[in-house]
């Protein structure tokens, strides 16, 4: 991943600083004193960020950014002045300015402005990947013979190139960001894909996070921020566990829907974006609405398309194929040579009821790919499926043990580690004997 950072600034003393300070933050730099040098430094190749002073003597940084935005108008630039307004602000961010730094900035901030767009970078990179990827199919990333797969690439096939916003309902670990992927590398979109875990966002702080903020709007940021909804333009934003947003965000995101424009924190005017939007939940979105519990109106405005994913118990033949894919990934990663496969072992495979979904079936790859829990899962086979199945308790056991122990037996805590529903949660922890109390205090 893209790891380089050009500095331009006329200004000996902080050039050399802000230089040394990215430097010691392990960032590869090059520094240079002019508008003009700095269009000489990033040609075809050149894949990292720009930061910029806007006042310099022949190019500006304005300047700049629209030479560079000419080229590449996903490279992010970053612009600094010490004598910017809100104004010259607002009207360099509409330009194309990733972002924009008011001196005198400590390191810190110079720091976290810089990992900010790097990330932005990163996104466009994986984007490109995903573009030059093998088209959708059988040997695809979406792996499987049974009917609801075959037709789920298929439906992906026709709708991706289209650009209508999707909805994409599954149990947790069915792959919904997987196909969110795979729908974004079929479309014709520039821009990137933007994942937003919506249940991941710090209550006080989702407005911002979601639509960006004016200078001072939110305490501790003195200037403006883009949004991760505005850094999606262009491209896809992919809206994971939607169902976790507060009623007021919910109407918010709906507004976007509706008229393709965000309203950062304390902005009195709109700023139009060119989004699809890929959302996603685990929970039955419809009943949750009917029920008062989702917005009824959003839901609609959601499901153009609406993508369901079935269980991995509900598509068993695609357990072999998925697992002999998860242990040849896994034995690739890790520089070991893939353990011996048994058709009789993945019989057995076949009956359990993976409630974690292909994301189980994963984990449970990966470890018998480094030989824990079943060393020989082939000669496993031959001593029936009650021995296999006491087997895949014990793992799930260990696992769930673990995260609780490292929770200190908070069950929700637990849950997010394992990435399990909460009923799934407590389904296994009966099955399996297990009780959180006795892993507090």
């Amino acid at each position: 991943m893209t790891n380089t950072v050009l500095f331009v600034d006329d200004d000996d003393d902080l050039r050399r600083a802000s230089a040394q300070t990215l430097s010691l933050a392990g960032y590869d730099v090059r520094a240079v004193d002019s508008g003009a040098a700095a269009v000489r430094e990033v040609d075809a190749g050149f894949d990292g960020i720009i930061i910029s002073d806007i006042r310099m003597p022949g190019m500006d940084g304005l300047e700049l950014l629209q030479q560079v935005i000419a080229r590449d108008p996903d490279m992010p630039v970053i612009l600094i002045s010490g004598h910017i307004d809100v104004p010259t602000a607002m009207g360099a961010l509409r330009t194309g300015a990733y972002d924009v730094l008011e001196k005198p900035y400590s390191n810190e901030q110079l720091v976290a402005a810089v990992e900010r767009a790097l990330e932005r970078r990163r996104l466009i990179a994986e984007n490109r990947q995903l573009r030059q990827a093998a088209p959708v199919d059988d040997a695809g990333p979406l792996v499987g013979h049974s009917p609801a797969i075959v037709q789920l690439r298929r439906t992906i096939a026709q709708i991706g190139p289209i650009g209508v916003d999707v909805l994409i309902q599954g149990e947790t670990g069915t792959g919904k960001g997987l196909v969110a992927e795979m729908l974004h590398a079929a479309s014709r979109r520039r821009g990137p894909l933007v994942t937003i875990d919506c249940g991941a966002m710090p209550a006080g702080l989702v407005e911002a996070e979601l639509f960006g903020n004016v200078a001072d709007a939110v305490p501790g940021s003195r200037m403006p921020r883009t949004g991760r909804l505005e850094q999606g333009n262009r491209g896809t934003i992919f809206l994971d566990d939607i169902d976790a947003l507060s009623d007021s965000m919910q109407l918010a995101v709906q507004r976007v829907l509706e008229r393709r424009e965000v309203m950062p924190v304390g902005a009195i005017a709109g700023r139009s974006i060119d989004l699809r939007v890929v959302s996603a939940s685990s929970l039955d979105l419809e009943t949750l609405a009917k029920a008062g519990q989702f917005r009824l109106s959003l839901f609609y405005r959601l499901n153009s398309v609406t993508l369901r994913l079935p269980p991995l118990r509900e598509r068993r033949e695609d357990i072999a194929p998925l697992f002999r894919r998860f242990v040849l990934q896994a034995a690739a990663r890790l520089g070991v040579t893939p353990p011996k496969l048994e058709a009789r072992a993945f019989r057995h495979l076949e009956k359990h009821d993976w409630p974690g979904n292909v994301r189980e079936l994963m984990r449970f790859a990966e470890n018998f790919v480094l030989g824990l829990g079943d060393h020989d899962l082939g000669a496993s086979a031959s001593a029936g499926p009650t021995d296999l199945k006491s087997r895949l308790d014990a793992f799930e056991t260990e696992l769930i043990e673990e995260a609780l122990g490292e929770a200190a037996g908070d069950v929700t805590r637990a849950c997010a580690a394992l990435g399990l529903p909460r009923k799934t949660f407590y389904y296994r922890l009966q099955k399996l004997g297990i009780d959180p109390a006795s892993f507090r205090g």
